[in-house]
């Protein structure tokens, strides 16, 4: 029988994994910080958009997991890159997945710090860089990625991520992905990472996406005077501008 990989153990970081520039992760950091916090409560509970937004997002994809056999989460390994403050890690805790299966890593301390208040004992949180993780190869069931990609703007970067993801990545196991592929005209930090895209950052997967969430800034306006009227646009999915998938490595 095949021993499990032992996740307390870091493995060393080789130059051949550390791929990416450094100027672009300041220049990543740089764009967090300037638009640090929510002033405007674009992402609170209390707004009514952001709310159909979530529970769209989660009934699609516990759809998909029921859809592709994803299994029961009780049993899985999760790793979060671009875990932020945690959001979606406590996500996980509440379908299945045991804290002590859960691990998120983020490029900046104070997201690390706040998840690491938010989240309960258990849940494993460390600040480093996604396209030198630290952990042994093919160490997870799940490993998600949420608005991470487009927040990259480096190619190469972005490709050392996406193998990293798949190098501890069991096989048979799923990537999650969730992201915009339009380009936003008034945030230059960001560019939309298209289907084709994927496809080369993810090769010999099996790559599963559906369109969802509606516009943001159409959402937000829709949101505060009619639910119906939000909920009828983003099933039409003209003008949704996220994919939400799930991506197999073979």
């Amino acid at each position: 029988m095949k021993a499990k990989a032992d996740l307390s153990v870091p493995i060393p970081v080789t130059a051949e994994r550390i791929e990416f520039k450094s100027s672009e992760e300041a220049r990543i950091r740089e764009a967090y910080a300037r638009r640090q916090g929510d002033p405007h409560g674009v992402y609170s509970f209390l707004n009514r958009s952001y709310v159909f937004q979530v529970q769209e997002r989660e009934s699609e994809l516990l759809s998909m997991f029921s859809r592709y056999e994803v299994g029961p989460l009780e049993a899985k390994r999760v790793l979060e890159i671009g875990c932020g403050t945690g959001y979606w890690l406590r996500a996980f805790l509440q379908w299945g997945a045991l804290p002590e299966n859960v691990f998120g890593i983020d490029l900046l301390p104070e997201r690390i710090e706040q998840a690491r208040k938010l989240c309960p004992h258990g849940v494993r949180l460390e600040c480093g860089n996604a396209a030198a993780l630290d952990f042994t190869d093919a160490s997870f069931d799940l490993v998600l990625q949420s608005t991470v990609f487009t927040s990259i703007l480096d190619p190469e970067m972005k490709q050392q991520i996406a193998a990293e993801m798949l190098r501890v990545l069991k096989s048979g196991g799923f990537a999650l992905w969730y992201d915009f592929f339009v380009d936003n005209p008034r945030n230059s930090d960001v560019r939309g990472v298209r289907r084709s895209e994927i496809r080369k950052l993810f090769p010999d997967c099996q790559i599963h996406l559906r369109h969802i969430t509606l516009a943001p800034p159409i959402g937000r306006l829709v949101g505060h005077y009619s639910p119906l009227v939000y909920m009828l646009l983003s099933r039409s999915k003209i003008l949704c501008t996220h994919y939400l998938g799930l991506i197999k490595k073979n």
